[in-house]
């Protein structure tokens, strides 16, 4: 069965994220949390440097309707330059009214809510935030309740 998920890159805050993630939606790491310092070595690469061998080389987080939330480090001292914009949302349909109310709350402290929830001209209940860590969530409940 194919899956989609979302992948997300961090400058040194990897960890940091998820665990706030875990938190909002509970559940486990899938097969924890790889570090970079766990990665072999590799001909003509050079050595990881001290600073980054604790840093997040692969996390994956189960968390609404199968989709899987994955990450990792991508720090200016191996060539990335992580740049957080608009252009990517993730979008959570929960069940219930209760649940969104309960994600929305937790996943915009600290953070900044663009849209409040509120009932919506198609008949659902919609809102936006953006999380302490630069990502941006869309929430679409249909359920009445």
């Amino acid at each position: 069965m194919a899956t989609v998920s979302t992948y997300l890159n961090f400058p040194r805050s990897t960890e940091e994220a998820f665990m706030f993630y875990q938190s909002v939606f509970g559940g486990e790491f899938m097969g924890g949390i790889m570090r970079m310092g766990d990665t072999p070595s590799e001909d003509g690469r050079p050595p990881l440097d001290e600073n980054d061998k604790n840093l997040v080389m692969h996390v994956a987080l189960p968390i609404l309707g199968g989709h899987v939330l994955m990450g990792t480090d991508a720090p200016k001292s191996m060539g990335f330059t992580v740049t957080f914009g608009n252009n990517v949302y993730i979008n959570l349909q929960p069940d219930t009214r209760i649940e969104t109310d309960e994600l929305f709350k937790k996943l915009s402290e600290d953070g900044k809510v663009e849209m409040p929830l509120e009932e919506m001209f198609w008949g659902d209940y919609f809102g936006s935030c953006e999380d302490k860590f630069g990502v941006k969530w869309m929430f679409n409940c249909a359920s009445k309740t």
